[in-house]
């Protein structure tokens, strides 16, 4: 079982950045696929970007690719997503989700999730 909490959400302009964070719980989080997920409101749930467990691989949605970078530190069980140049069609909830499958773009694939948080880009 893994427990997920994000944290960094806010409002921004357009053009800042905003960095969040994703700690983890209840397992080896060294050995777990991990990725962020986003929902705008009336819009399906869609993949922003992955790192597999070895750190080693990063994927990153077009929409996002030059603007957003996620890590994650194995020793503080902490994932990340740095987002920058935020544009307002980057407003929505933003979800840390754990796989036991390897890194995926479907949500599908993720058994665990975390409760979101709230990004909003807007002048």
């Amino acid at each position: 079982q893994v427990q997920l909490v994000e944290s960094g959400g806010g409002l921004v302009q357009p053009g800042g950045s905003l960095r969040l964070a994703c700690v983890a719980s209840g397992r080896t989080f060294s050995r777990t696929a991990m990725a962020w997920f986003r929902q705008a409101p009336g819009k399906e749930r869609e993949f922003v970007a992955a790192i597999r467990y070895s750190g080693g691989s990063t994927y990153y949605a077009d929409s996002v690719k030059g603007r957003f970078s996620i890590s994650k530190d194995n020793a503080k069980n902490t994932l990340y997503l740095q987002m920058n140049s935020l544009k307002p069609e980057d407003t929505a909830v933003y979800y840390c989700a754990a796989s036991d499958a390897g890194a995926s773009y479907r949500p599908s694939d993720y058994n665990y999730w975390g409760q979101g948080t709230q990004v909003t880009v807007s002048s």
